[in-house]
């Protein structure tokens, strides 16, 4: 399993956003679609909202990479 850094200057950035941002995603509508299909894991679970706020410390899991918000 491949695990990333991801460092923002905000309080959060949403779900969608950090896919995109990641790379893991193409666009922000692929974001969409891997988060509605219940494909991504957030802290361990399951998140389906793509506007969740994700804050540091947070991890989330996307087909084989850990994105870890610093």
């Amino acid at each position: 399993m491949k695990c990333e850094k991801i460092k923002i200057d905000e309080d959060f950035i949403r779900l969608d956003s950090l896919l995109k941002f990641s790379g893991l995603a193409e666009t922000g509508g692929h974001a969409k679609l891997l988060v509605q299909s219940g494909q991504v894991m957030l802290n361990g679970e399951v998140c389906t909202m793509r506007g969740k706020k994700i804050r540091k410390g947070d991890k989330v899991l996307y087909d084989g990479v850990t994105l870890e918000v610093i």
